[in-house]
This record gives structure tokens, sequence and C-alpha cells, in this order.
């Protein structure tokens, strides 16, 4: 699901900076609320994880990837701003350090992945937390919207950006944009889902209450 940088032209860059950069400023507020001696390291080890997950893609017609995020679990626990920050944060190491994603799509990369997922997911599980089944829900759809919003996103370059009426960006519209990135992302979203019900049952739903409020 990371865009890698010349996949978006730069209209689309700043557009989504701008969009990130109000997020970002409130969500970094959201999180020093949330810091203390008790949360810190189940966020700092929760962060950990979706750095490790989201390290191991399967490829995506086009050039980007498929993976699990982890965005849904932190935003469960701590809040979905808390989520939002903590995945832009991993999203810009491992585009600094390990090249995965564009430095000049770190912002879109964060509001599909960071914000798209965190919000959908924790409003999802409120949703249905009365079931013992919301954290896989709210991990797997939360997972399909972020694939979504990268398809959406990636399917309109060539509708917009094209030299001598070839795509300056990335080549292929919303009809296969959307298919490729959702339709890898229905098997993906299963590990999420997962994934999302294990650290749930793990840190306990008191716990993750009073984290939450």
């Amino acid at each position: 699901m990371h865009i890698p940088d010349g996949y978006i032209s730069p209209e689309t860059c700043v557009v989504t900076y701008a969009v990130a950069a109000p997020l970002w400023y409130y969500g970094f507020k959201k999180l020093k609320e949330k810091l203390n001696e008790e949360t810190l390291p189940t966020l700092a080890a929760l962060s950990a994880l979706s750095f490790i997950i989201m390290m191991f893609n399967i490829p995506v017609p086009g050039g980007t990837s498929a993976h699990a995020v982890g965005a849904v679990a932190i935003a469960i626990l701590f809040g979905p701003w808390v989520g939002f920050v903590s995945v832009s944060l991993v999203l810009l190491i491992q585009a600094v350090v390990f090249g995965d994603g564009g430095i000049s799509a770190w912002a879109m990369n964060s509001i599909s992945m960071g914000f798209v997922g965190s919000f959908v997911g924790y409003y999802i599980f409120n949703m249905f937390k009365k079931y013992k089944f919301a954290p896989f829900v709210a991990g797997y759809v939360g997972i399909l919207a972020s694939a979504l919003v990268v398809g959406i996103v990636l399917g309109i370059q060539p509708m917009f950006w094209t030299l001598n009426g070839h795509p300056e960006y990335f080549p292929f519209g919303l009809k296969v944009a959307i298919p490729a990135m959702v339709g890898a992302h229905l098997i993906i979203g299963f590990a999420e889902g997962v994934l999302t019900q294990i650290v749930y049952k793990f840190a306990g739903e008191k716990n993750i209450q009073r984290m939450a409020v």
C-alpha cells in the first residue's frame, strides 16, 4: 500500500501535505495527552509491530504493494489520532531508512494508512464493540478503507496528468487501480483483522477503555 516517489503528481503531493499538516499538528497534541509511564511501553511495542508487519509486502499490479498495517489496533487502544500519528512516524522511518514508500508521498501514505485506517477502524469497532468479533471486523474494514483511498488517488493520476497522451505518473486508471488495491486487501484484511483481535484480547477490554479515554 506504500506509494513510492514518482507515482503521484507534485500537485497531489502538495495537496496531501496541506491536508496532513494540520492533522499531524492536532494528532501530536493528542499523543502528548496519552503518553505516560503506563501507556508508553504499549504504544512503543505496537508501533514496532506495525513497522515489522508493513515490511512484509505482496506486490500489486502497477508497482505498489499490499500488506497489513496495525493502525486499527493502536487506534482501539489509544484513540484514532494516536493511531494516525504512530503510523505516520513508522512510515517516515520506512521511507527515509529503507526507501519503502516515498518522501513526496509520505503525507498521502500517512492519510490513507494512518488517518483513514485508524478512524474507520475505530468507529467500526465502537459500532460493534458489544460483539466478540468487533476487533476483527474493525481491522478488516479499516484496511479495506485505506486500500480504497490509495486506489482512488492512484487511479485519478492518468485522468489529469498526461504528456502527449501518455500518463506521467501512475499509469492505470480507476478501473484497474481500485480493484487491484481493494482486491489484494480482501485477503490481507484477514491478517489485519486477526492481528487486531489478538491485540484487543491481549490488552484486555478494561485496559483499552482506560487508555482510550
